[in-house]
């Protein structure tokens, strides 16, 4: 609400044109609102196989109820823990990991339990009627993830329990070992820094599996109301009504604006991204399993990872890295029989239903499915909202159900009228498999055994997978949760042109929901996933699953997964080219050439076309380019651009320019040889010179000028790593930093990140120029994302080898050792650093060990 009381509600429709009536105005080929729905097909889903049992089972928990753990620090801030049970292993990885990020985890657990305005007011940006604080409280509220969690626990394993368990005792041990003010000082002293429960862990973890789908819609489940009633919230002392004049009427008392941006969301606005290698035994010169992991993701916030090693003796013995807050589970890692890695799935999470409005109800508040009227239930949600330093007030919200999940309104796009409205339904809400499945990875004791956790659970929320053992053996699924939707939907969504667009506009999937048939159950199982296995290797570097292994494409899988015999990313045919010409001459790879194809820092783009494009500006010379009515002599840039070796390292000169050239490139490519799906790796091909292509190189030179960069500089001059304070300030160093990025068909990715990072801890951003990361503030590209745990994983007949480095080091504490130590290391030269696995390596590289306890204090 704004301040002379009037409510304004801002909408960005994207979709051209606005989405069609799907509903009763397209029965023909559903068989109609009130007709005979088409005839019933079998669903796809099968019921999932039974968890296998062991026969001698793993401890859950200490039989005496004290909780005890060995923690010994390595270099580099590697916690190894070892301890008897799961639940006491928990506690010791919550005890490490809150000595390294307790503020993110603390920032996280008062989001996904509605309390951001409560703290920190209704606005992301205060005074601006973003009303971010209040709709991520509602919106969470809405998914009901904290009720899920309160209802869900008993229900849940023994190893969940314990884990959740163990990990909250040694948080909450930590922070009151060490005092709120002694801690990370960016929360230092925060009221919302508290003892967490075991309910506010698995509410988090509810939470993040929704990252890829209902998380992104919160502000249209905050905007959905009937037609004719308001979807504003309400001072909880005053009684709701239909009416939306009265709701606005100016004694309402909200002392504050309430103005937000309701759009179709972008799925994966982050680009998430990573790639991953799985090589077996024809593909290795000891013929054992190796994996090249290397996740790229946001190097602040809420999907940092973090790396450590449990041993439970005679039972786990695993090590990796894992998202902030998984309570014990390795998400990225390896244990001496099986590694494996994951990357961002194409697959989708959820299905948008478009419901037909009973033509005979009047307050449009119920829909029809095969005929019968289905009830939109509402619900009365309330939150606590800060208005002042010491003041806050109590607002009020209904929010709107139906049989599918939470009413959604976009305006413009998905509106609810007397004819129609719009419902989510997520794979994931709720998902209660996610820390049996990662754990069930972390015990297998051989490749079946780890294909058997993907049978057994599907807890693996938006990942790919990649794994080798350590005979040789190689593996990929797709398993992330995606909706198992009936022969019918799968039908009509791939046939029915409305369907068929209506899905590209979006970018996502909506389906009439007037249709049972259309309704999924649950997820895709296991023998309906895409998957390959062999001796050969799997990849994936963020296209589709189709050519995970280019000699063995996959097809006929639920199109909800993504697409086939579509063109690929520069990336993912770097990665292709790699793994066909890295390993040497023998065509077999070792540990030090899987690194290097990692680090190498090449641009497929630019061994593409840049002897074409330096040839024909030098053929330029001095005569100008027009771009955007901008007459611009390229010469000089032509000049530096022949002096670029093709890579993206720290003494590459011009590479920034070639990067500009890519980005202005990538808005218009100007190839000869178009895509042909008989050679995905391999086309399209060939610079196109023209004037357009000249144009773009002229673009890229104004960028770089416009920047104040000289277009001579070298890459370790334009490209940087640069922390902030405490408060968010910039400290002033920046560390050269070595990488490519996604639009020159780099490997080793690296990018900006500008924006909510899913905490509200405090950062510095440079504002970037348009189309491209450069930033003239900056004076050039400041790095927050991209490769993070980087990992090479050898099978040998002495255990596994692994070297790795997490790119961004353990800690966020600014007064931490580990903040910055392995950043340093990265930037003085590109490398992994040795992992300690065995346990004499372990013993060796011990810089600090302590003992923990429930029942004693840490010595």
């Amino acid at each position: 609400m704004n301040k002379n009381n009037s409510v304004t509600l801002q909408t960005k429709p994207v979709l051209k044109p606005t989405l069609i009536a799907l509903a009763c105005a397209t029965s023909i080929f559903l068989g109609g609102c009130n007709g005979d729905p088409v005839a019933a097909l079998p669903p796809t889903t099968v019921p999932p196989e039974m968890p296998v049992v062991p026969s001698d089972p793993l401890p859950a928990f200490d039989n005496d109820g004290a909780l005890q753990a060995n923690i010994r620090w390595t270099t580099y801030g590697v916690p190894h823990i070892t301890a008897d049970n799961v639940e006491s292993m928990a506690f010791g990885v919550g005890y490490a990991f809150a000595n390294d990020n307790i503020c993110v985890l603390a920032d996280q657990i008062i989001k996904f339990n509605s309390e951001r305005a409560k703290y920190y007011g209704p606005d992301e940006v205060p005074g601006s009627g973003d009303s971010a604080h209040i709709i991520n409280d509602f919106g969470y509220l809405t998914v009901g993830i904290k009720e899920y969690a309160m209802s869900g626990m008993a229900s849940l394993s023994a190893n969940t329990r314990a884990m959740l368990s163990g990990y909250t005792q040694g948080y909450n041990k930590y922070l009151n070992d060490t005092g709120v003010a002694n801690i990370d000082p960016s929360c230092a002293n925060q009221p919302w820094v508290q003892a967490i429960t075991e309910q506010d862990l698995l509410t988090y973890a509810l939470g993040i599996a929704l990252l890829p789908g209902a998380a992104n819609f919160l502000p249209a489940m905050f905007a959905a109301a009937p037609p004719g009633e308001s979807f504003l919230p309400y001072p909880v002392a005053m009684a709701k009504t239909n009416n939306s004049e009265k709701v606005l009427r100016p004694n309402t008392q909200i002392p504050f604006t309430i103005n937000p941006e309701i759009t179709v969301p972008k799925m994966n606005a982050k680009d998430l991204g990573s790639n991953g290698w799985g090589l077996g035994s024809d593909m290795t010169e000891n013929g054992m399993g190796m994996v090249l992991a290397n996740p790229h993701f946001p190097h602040t916030g809420n999907l940092r990872f973090w790396q450590f090693h449990t041993t439970i003796p005679g039972y786990l013995n695993v090590m990796g890295g894992s998202l902030m807050g998984v309570p014990g589970a390795v998400n990225i890692g390896f244990n001496e029989n099986v590694a494996w890695t994951h990357t961002f799935s194409t697959a989708e999470h959820f299905v948008l239903y478009q419901l037909s409005i009973d033509p005979n109800d009047q307050t449009a508040k119920s829909h029809l499915v095969d005929g019968q009227k289905r009830t939109i239930f509402a619900k009365e949600l309330a939150i606590d909202v800060a208005t002042g330093p010491s003041t806050s007030m109590r607002l009020g919200k209904t929010a709107y159900y139906t049989n599918y999940g939470p009413m959604v309104t976009i305006p413009g796009n998905f509106d609810w009228n007397e004819t129609n409205a719009f419902a989510i339904k997520d794979a994931n809400l709720p998902n209660f498999d996610i820390v049996d499945h990662w754990f069930a990875m972390n015990l297998s004791s051989n490749m079946e055994e780890f294909k058997q956790a993907f049978k057994d659970y599907d807890g693996v929320i938006f990942n790919n997978t990649m794994a080798a053992s350590k005979n040789g053996e190689v593996f990929y699924i797709d398993d992330s949760t995606v909706p198992g939707l009936t022969n019918t939907a799968i039908n009509q969504l791939t046939t029915n042109p409305l369907l068929v667009a209506t899905r590209a506009a979006a970018g996502f999937t909506v389906l009439p929901g007037f249709i049972s048939q259309m309704d999924f159950v649950g997820p895709v199982p296991y023998a309906e996933a895409p998957k390959y296995e062999g001796t050969d290797y799997v990849q994936n570097s963020n296209d589709s699953f189709w050519l995970t292994n280019l000699d063995n494409p996959i097809t006929g899988v639920s199109p909800l997964f993504g697409r086939v015999d579509n063109e690929q990313s520069l990336r993912s045919r770097m990665a292709h080219s790699l793994l066909a010409t890295a390993a040497g001459a023998d065509g077999l790879f070792n540990p030090q050439e899987v690194e290097e194809a990692l680090l190498g820092n090449q641009s497929y783009l630019a061994d593409s076309v840049l002897d074409d494009l330096v040839a024909a500006c030098s053929a330029r010379e001095s005569t100008p380019v027009v771009v955007n009515g901008t007459s611009v002599d390229i010469s000089a840039g032509c000049a530096a651009l022949a002096l670029w070796d093709g890579r993206m390292n720290t003494d590459s000169t011009a590479a920034h320019l070639f990067r500009e050239f890519a980005f202005a490139f990538r808005l218009a490519p100007q190839w000869v040889n178009p895509f042909d799906a008989t050679d995905p790796a391999n086309t399209p091909n060939t610079l196109d010179v023209n004037e357009t292509t000249m144009q773009q190189l002229a673009q890229a030179i104004l960028n770089v000028q416009t920047a104040g960069i000289a277009l001579d500089a070298t890459l370790g001059e334009v490209q940087f790593v640069e922390r902030s304070t405490s408060a968010g300030l910039p400290t002033g160093t920046k560390l050269p930093w070595g990488g490519a990025h996604n639009v020159e068909g780099g490997f080793n990715v690296f990018d900006t990140d500008i924006g909510n990072n899913g905490t509200l801890l405090p950062r510095h951003e440079y504002a970037t120029l348009p189309n491209t990361r450069l930033s003239a503030e900056g004076e050039g590209y400041h790095i927050t994302y991209g490769s993070s745990w980087m990992t090479v994983v050898n099978f040998t007949e002495n255990g596994p080898q692994a070297r790795g480095l997490l790119s961004y080091s353990q800690s966020h504490d600014v007064n931490s050792q580990h903040y910055l130590d392995q950043t340093l290391l990265y930037s003085a030269q590109p490398t992994l650093r040795p992992m300690f696995f065995a346990e004499a390596d372990i013993a060796a590289n011990v810089v600090m060990e302590m003992d923990i306890s429930t029942s004693a204090t840490a010595q």
